[in-house]
Parts: structure tokens; C-alpha cells; sequence
């Protein structure tokens, strides 16, 4: 190889090297705009930011690229679906700096996803959560209002760590007034869901599918395998809708590919 054909295979790996941290490291963030006919009148437009697969990423100094987001999404509430550490190198200061931050700007409805579910740390990190404001929703559900009218947020443990995930959704979503939201950390139980009737669940897991394929979407994503059917984006099935975020970290692969880190706005609107 020439000296010239050198210098351009170096600047091209350059560029590819550029282009693979900077996709791996640029947030952006996504809006959706949520129609039903259950929403009601006074929570049209209430505006919920969501965050999952956090890994214990950090996003700039004292999370400020992240945080900056957040502010710049102007939510009602920020909903958070699990694996904010990681079981492998699970650094629970980083997280809990993050949600000392969040709940500054709105409040903040936490679940936990598997990672968190196996760590033996785990009791630790939970009060650490609660100690900063955060509200963690171990299989249950709290209730906001507006004007006598209704929005109950449910909260579900992951099924690694629940033996009655399908039955406590189903009891919480009977026990629900109004408007339903679920956090829940697994986008493959989404059939779960529409059959407990949940209006809107926001999940994450999936990773976007960590190498994503135009056309083609997500190659792999974890209890789903290769071309996982839920990747990322809206899906829905009779009243119910699913929002899966591509999630902010990684785990087990260090890298994304076609994949930027993605933060969720979803906005409830009355049909």
C-alpha cells in the first residue's frame, strides 16, 4: 500500500470512528403525539418525557446534555422504565445524580427493569431513589387529577423479579380510574397489555435493536433474538398503544450502530 492509499484508508477510518461516537453519544429526541378517546379533556396535552436503558451513561458533565433535553421537552412528568445501572458495572452514584437532577423539573415515576432486578445492591439504589424524590412504583399505581378528571400511572416490577406480572397488571388496571399509563420495562409482553386493557404503556429493553438496518429496522434485542418484532416506535392494537424507546445506554454490546441515543415526548391529545 502507497502512501497515499494509507493516508485515505486512515482518514476514512477517522471519519467512521467519528461518525460511530458521535451516533453513540448524540441524544435526540423524539415526539409522539398520543390520540384516545379516553384521554381527558383537561390532560390534553400533558406532556410525559421518557427515559429508559440509562446503563449509567453519562450524557456530559453532571448529565447536562441529558438534562438540558429534559428541560428543553417541558414535561408534565418524567417516566422512567428501568435499567437506569447496570448489573455488570453498576455505578449507583451516577444514576442517583441523574434523578437528584430530574426531579427538579418534573416529577419523576420509576420501574425497574432486569438489571436492576439482579443486582443485590438493588434495595440500596431504591432508597436512593426514593431519598431524591423519585417515585418508585414496585406493582402499583398512583392516581393524578386535574379538575375532578383522572390519570392513573402504573407502575410494574419487571417479570424477572414477579411471579404474577400479567395478574398485577390486570388488578391495577381494574383498580384504575381515567386514563391508564403503564411503565413496564419489557416491550415483548405488549399482548400482555392490550389484554389487561391499559390505554398507553411506555417501555424500553429493546435497545432499538442495537445495530438498527434501513428498511429493515433493529437486528437483535434481548428475550426477543435476532429481528426482534418490537424495536422501536408506536404499535398499537385496539385501544392500546405502545411506546418503545431505543433507550439512552448500553449494556452487553458497547456499541450502537444507525442507532443514536433517543429520549420519548409523548403528548396525550383528546380525539
Amino acid at each position: 500500500m502507497n502512501r497515499t492509499s494509507l493516508t485515505a484508508l486512515v482518514g476514512v477510518s477517522a471519519a467512521a470512528a467519528g461518525v460511530l461516537l458521535w451516533g453513540n453519544t448524540a441524544i435526540t429526541t423524539t415526539e409522539h403525539s398520543v390520540f384516545h378517546r379516553a384521554v381527558p379533556r383537561p390532560f390534553d396535552g400533558f406532556r410525559i418525557a421518557h427515559i429508559t436503558d440509562f446503563h449509567n451513561t453519562a450524557f456530559g458533565k453532571d448529565h447536562h446534555r441529558l438534562l438540558t433535553k429534559l428541560q428543553e421537552a417541558k414535561p408534565d412528568i418524567i417516566a422512567i422504565t428501568g435499567d437506569m445501572i447496570d448489573a455488570r458495572r453498576t455505578d449507583i452514584p451516577t444514576a442517583l445524580g441523574f434523578a437528584a437532577e430530574a426531579v427538579k423539573l418534573a416529577p419523576c415515576y420509576y420501574v425497574m427493569g432486569n438489571h436492576e432486578a439482579r443486582i443485590p445492591s438493588y434495595p440500596e439504589f431504591e432508597e436512593g431513589l426514593r431519598k431524591v424524590g423519585v417515585h418508585v412504583l414496585r406493582n402499583e399505581s398512583v392516581q393524578l387529577e386535574r379538575e375532578g378528571e383522572y390519570l392513573t400511572v402504573i407502575g410494574i416490577d419487571d417479570p424477572s423479579a414477579s411471579d404474577c406480572f400479567a395478574e398485577d397488571i390486570i388488578r391495577m388496571r381494574k383498580e384504575a380510574r381515567g386514563f391508564t399509563l403503564l411503565l413496564s420495562h419489557r416491550p415483548e409482553r405488549f399482548e400482555t397489555y392490550c389484554a389487561a386493557g391499559v390505554h398507553l404503556a411506555l417501555c424500553g429493553h429493546a435497545h432499538g435493536g442495537q445495530v438498527r438496518i434501513p428498511f429493515l429496522g433493529g437486528v437483535i434485542a434481548p428475550h426477543q433474538g435476532f429481528f426482534p418484532k418490537y424495536d422501536s416506535g408506536v404499535y398499537k392494537k385496539g385501544d392500546t398503544r405502545m411506546i418503545l424507546s431505543r433507550g439512552l445506554g448500553n449494556s452487553l454490546c458497547p456499541l450502537r450502530v444507525n442507532n443514536r441515543p433517543e429520549l420519548i415526548v409523548a403528548e396525550l391529545c383528546c380525539e
